[in-house]
Parts: C-alpha cells; sequence; structure tokens
C-alpha cells in the first residue's frame, strides 16, 4: 500500500511540474521569447517544482518521525 502511495504521489509531482514548465514556456513565447530562452525558463519552472517537492518532503519527514 505504502509504496503505491509513493507512486501516485511522485507521478502527480512530475505531472504537476510539466504542467509548471509548460505554462512558464507558453507564458515566455507570448512575452516575445525566442525559443531557446523559453525552453531555458520552462526547464527552471520544471527544476524549481521538484526542488519545491523534494524540500517538503525532507521537511514533512523529520517533522513526522
Amino acid at each position: 500500500m505504502a509504496v503505491s502511495v509513493v507512486l501516485l504521489t511522485t507521478a502527480l509531482v512530475i505531472v504537476v511540474a510539466l504542467l509548471a514548465a509548460a505554462g512558464a514556456g507558453k507564458l515566455a513565447r507570448m512575452d516575445g521569447a525566442t525559443y531557446p530562452a523559453a525552453l531555458t525558463r520552462a526547464a527552471t519552472a520544471f527544476a524549481t517544482v521538484i526542488t519545491l517537492a523534494a524540500a517538503v518532503t525532507t521537511t514533512l519527514t523529520a517533522i513526522l518521525s
């Protein structure tokens, strides 16, 4: 049961990160950025969401243990 919860949570975080990256890339292109600049912004948004999820997980693990 615990493994399935971890896998589903991981999948949800990745989907949210991909959606945030797609949104950031689209907004950058609408703002007139070049494709490489928009891709950089999208990658930064993706990495930020993954980093935030890792930080929250670490904090919750420390608090709940």
